[in-house]
């Protein structure tokens, strides 16, 4: 398996399967506290704290917005991070870990219920911004511990696991508020005082076990999970930008994960105001992730016999038809719950794909500016910053229409604006935006057979190493001399400085990297008979290259 210098390859030749499952489970964190955020949040802040619809749309905007600007300027300044004795990376796991579990905890805490309403609207804005800081500066060194396909689906399959748990913890914490609600509703006192107070509670609550499951993580991260050593490097973003690949890619995924996010953002409010199925909702949310978790194993087994490209329409496709029948047939609870499913095998395309086709846009880069090495934080962390400004412009739009149509906070009902409000922002906004994607995914030019042309050409030796230790080539010390300061190795130039006959049989390099390039061994009488020839005794130096490159070469 191809590997770049200094990442931890999962899929190396005799990787553990222990490495792997730690390392998959480093990436629980973040998908367990930003699923339980999609979830609840924009619910908690309306209802719960009872916040403005327009504030509600401001903090989510912003948090995402800041959230996607903190990823590449993370990358930028991990990569420019010193080497220290536990590596480059895993310095700002440790550190970053345990203040984002408490950071994650205080964005569910209301300090007081006698504050100020813009007291608490920067409460919460400076709570989320702290907590999406935090996890850029966990995520991004987790994403630079680089996998490849099977390591993805490994960690796919924990991370869709963490969704799972988020959603069984937020659907229950959920499903409580709307009993309170309900029963408060019958009372004909929409606000009563316990209500809030032990809502508040039930949400702080699974705050506290989110962030201690957070910590755990990071922990098996950290101690299954050794960093190997990694050179520092100066990156090109324009020459990022410009790699067509890349652009597509991100395109086409960024349109798929603004459609997604919209849809499964209004997921909580279409079930209670526009399905009329509030007290359902954990039971669709766990039928639609437990699809999506059994989905991600059979989609990988998927794109190795048809490709990944070819994977990404399929798995798009079916979200399509699922949201649409959806919004015709709201109230039909079996209807919906098997169009949860459809819904969960599509959105499982989106966790697996993109880190299973990153890698590839890594190599086409690598093969085309081959002088700009190990740019990988660039490409990981340049498609999470465009991945998360989909969700909080998402978010921010949602709410914001919202807040147009004319949505109360914590009301007992809502008006048909707003109901038909929620099924556009479920269904038909959805559908339009991930079409877009799908035409930048036709657009993309690694197919499965530029992509076996990528693997041949990395596996043969590249021109420049053919030159280098290519006997008959030109001699290579003086270039070596020219690149870099210290002497280059005797084993390399030594060939160059024999006679041509000895060269052309002596030489054991050649067989090493070039089979077709290899002879059959000479008998002991023409050794000898050559070495009469050349002048050359059984100890000259002759008779001694074939063992010194090899020594070199290991």
């Amino acid at each position: 398996t191809l590997s770049s210098p200094g990442f931890l390859t999962i899929e190396s030749a005799g990787a553990p399967l222990c490495r792997k499952l730690c390392y998959a489970v480093g990436g629980v964190p973040y998908q367990i506290t930003s699923a339980a955020i999609n979830i609840s949040l924009q619910i908690f802040l309306l209802d719960v704290v009872q916040m403005e619809a327009s504030y509600v749309s401001l903090v989510l905007f912003v948090s995402r917005s800041w959230d996607a600007v903190t990823d590449p300027l993370v990358g930028y300044l991990v990569s420019r991070s010193n080497q220290t004795p536990i590596g480059k990376l895993t310095p700002w796991l440790v550190v970053s870990a345990p203040f984002g579990a408490l950071s994650y905890v205080l964005l569910w805490f209301v300090p007081a219920e006698s504050m100020s309403e813009a007291a608490c609207v920067l409460w919460f804005l400076t709570a989320a911004c702290l907590f999406e800081t935090l996890m850029s500066c966990y995520n991004v060194p987790y994403l630079c511990l680089r996998d490849r396909d099977s390591a993805a689906a490994y960690r796919m399959s924990a991370e869709m696991g963490a969704m799972l748990l988020a959603s069984a913890i937020q659907g229950k914490v959920v499903a409580v508020y709307n009993t309170e609600k309900l029963e408060a509703c019958g009372q004909l006192d929409p606000n009563p005082p316990t209500s809030q107070g032990s809502s508040q509670r039930t949400f702080l609550t699974s705050a506290a076990v989110t962030g201690a499951l957070f910590f755990l993580c990071s922990l098996v991260l950290f101690f299954g999970v050794k960093e190997q050593t990694r050179p520092s490097y100066l990156s090109s973003v324009k020459m990022l930008v410009r790699h067509v690949p890349y652009q597509r890619l991100v395109l086409g995924f960024v349109f798929s994960v603004l459609a997604f996010q919209m849809s499964l953002g209004n997921f909580a409010l279409f079930c209670s105001h526009a399905a009329g199925l509030g007290t359902q909702f954990q039971l669709l949310l766990l039928v639609l992730l437990v699809s999506a978790s059994v989905a991600v194993p059979l989609w990988q087994m998927v794109l190795m016999k048809i490709g990944k490209k070819a994977t990404v329409f399929i798995g798009s496709s079916l979200f399509i038809p699922a949201v649409i029948i959806v919004a015709c047939v709201p109230t039909n609870l079996p209807v919906f719950t098997t169009m949860c499913v459809l819904m969960g095998f599509s959105v499982a395309t989106v966790f697996l794909l993109p880190w299973s086709m990153l890698p590839d846009v890594v190599d086409d880069f690598a093969l085309k500016h081959p002088s700009c090495k190990d740019l990988e934080p660039l490409f990981f962390s340049g498609y999470t910053f465009c991945s998360k400004l989909a969700g909080g412009l998402s978010a921010g739009l949602s709410t914001m229409t919202l807040q147009i149509v004319g949505y109360e906070t914590n009301a007992c009902s809502h008006g048909d604006e707003v109901a038909s409000a929620l099924v556009v922002l479920f269904s038909p906004v959805p559908v339009a935006l991930l079409l877009i994607g799908m035409v930048f995914f036709h657009t993309y030019p690694i197919n499965e057979r530029r992509r076996s042309q990528l693997q041949e050409q990395h596996v043969t030796p590249t021109s420049e190493t053919n030159r280098i230790y290519n006997p008959n080539s030109s001699p290579c010390c003086h270039q070596q001399e020219k690149k870099s300061s210290h002497k280059p190795p005797p084993s390399i130039c030594l060939s160059n400085n024999l006679p041509k006959k000895s060269r052309r049989n002596g030489s054991g390099v050649q067989s090493k990297i070039t089979p077709q390039w290899h002879k059959p061994k000479p008998s002991p009488d023409q050794v000898s008979e050559e070495n009469k020839l050349s002048g050359n005794t059984p100890g000259s130096i002759a008779n001694r290259p074939h063992r010194q490159s090899k020594v070199s070469w290991v």
